[in-house]
């Protein structure tokens, strides 16, 4: 019994990853750059939450 028509995917030619590699790169940014962006310093509110977690506290 051969698979329904559905069952049966073509190979895909990547347009999705050249697409977004090409709107990566027209942004100027260059290797690592485009997928490593670095991240903000936690916030007076974020830093007490790691604290109250580091000290154990739960609630």
């Amino acid at each position: 019994m051969s698979r329904h028509l559905a069952d049966k995917r073509t190979a895909t030619t990547g347009a999705r990853v050249k697409a977004f590699l090409n709107i990566a790169r027209s942004k100027g940014e260059t290797g690592r750059d485009t997928f490593h962006k670095p991240r903000e310093g936690a916030g007076p509110a974020r830093m007490q939450q790691f604290l109250r977690i580091a000290r154990g506290r739960t609630v």
